[in-house]
């Protein structure tokens, strides 16, 4: 029998990497491309850990689009639900690698594919199927995706899906950070799990401070099962109606740090489909958690997401390792 579905949607694009660290992007004299998209990244992430997975997108009908799809069979994921549009092309992203490993961007979408995405091209019966739906912020940004992103997440909801949400901010894409505010929140409470990064709390709260209980708390609403913050080499915390608490880190060489949050997210995914008890039961909670650093700990030891993802026997290496 094969693993519960986990079902993701969202952008696909190609990220434009310097192959220099910590060269400002006009400096820049070569660049390399890699796979990108957070929802995609997740939906690999999932695969890699012997789980199963399908990711619903579009990408232009051109070599970069096609290079995305057999990039996603190539690893597993179902791409029934992966639409190629004539009129537009993949996005693009240049991708600057600061010395501390976090990263600048730069996107080209004008429009670009995912943007495109129409709710009658949507693959109902993948999302049908999902027994996690999982989804960020940046479908949200324009028409027609953004009523296909809410039409999906509808279809989902009433076909008894756990509903997933990162949403991922990229600020350069909104057309200012108010609007990010108020849309990334508009559809808040309809997510049975949200995880954000200490950053993204910031953000949301207008400023508040991450490391307190209360601010995060103020994000989780009635119906939320579990909000998850992490806080990149430090852990994560959790919180939910039921208890709340941290999970430490990993010390790790830091490469690259794209993809991380991904990592994570993917392998908690993986961790909640196989066992949903993990919402209820704190221990079992923690431990998924601690997988999940572990998994975002390797993403950033080498460069770009998807080849960088980790796979179950990677994480189990470092969890012992850390024991010692």
């Amino acid at each position: 029998m094969s693993s519960p579905l986990i079902v993701s949607l969202g952008e696909m694009l190609i990220d434009f990497v310097p192959d220099v660290a910590g060269v400002a992007l006009a400096e820049s004299n070569c660049f390399f491309k890699a796979p990108g998209g957070a929802p995609a990244n997740v939906a690999c992430a999932i695969t890699k850990l012997g789980g199963n997975s399908a990711f619903i997108g579009k990408v232009g009908d051109d070599e970069f689009g096609y290079m995305l799809r057999d990039i996603l069979k190539k690893n597993g994921v179902k791409t029934e639900g992966v639409c190629f549009d004539k009129n537009a092309r993949t996005a693009l992203a240049f991708v600057t690698l600061k010395k501390d490993g976090d990263r600048e961007f730069m996107f080209y979408r004008n429009p670009s594919a995912d943007m495109l995405l129409k709710e009658s091209e949507l693959n109902m019966n993948l999302i049908k199927r999902a027994k996690i739906f999982h989804y960020g912020s940046i479908s949200l940004i324009s028409e027609p995706c953004r009523t296909a992103h809410l039409a999906a997440m509808k279809a989902a909801k009433e076909a008894g899906s756990l509903l997933s949400y990162d949403p991922n901010i990229r600020l350069p894409l909104w057309p200012s950070q108010g609007t990010a505010r108020d849309v990334i929140k508009s559809i808040w409470d309809f997510s049975d799990f949200i995880k954000v990064s200490d950053d993204e709390v910031a953000f949301l709260t207008n400023g508040g401070d991450p490391n307190k209980d209360d601010v995060v708390m103020s994000l989780c609403h009635d119906k939320l099962k579990l909000l998850v913050v992490t806080y990149g080499g430090k852990g994560c915390g959790y919180f939910s109606k039921q208890f709340r608490g941290r999970v430490p880190g990993f010390s790790v060489k830091t490469v690259d740090t794209t993809g991380a949050g991904d990592s994570f997210v993917g392998s908690f995914l993986f961790s909640l489909a196989k066992d949903p008890t993990i919402l209820t039961d704190e221990g079992k909670l923690k431990e998924a958690l601690l997988f999940s650093n572990a998994c975002a700990a390797i993403c950033t030891t080498k460069k770009n997401a998807i080849p960088a993802l980790a796979t179950a026997a990677d994480a189990q290496q470092l969890l012992k390792s850390s024991k010692k």
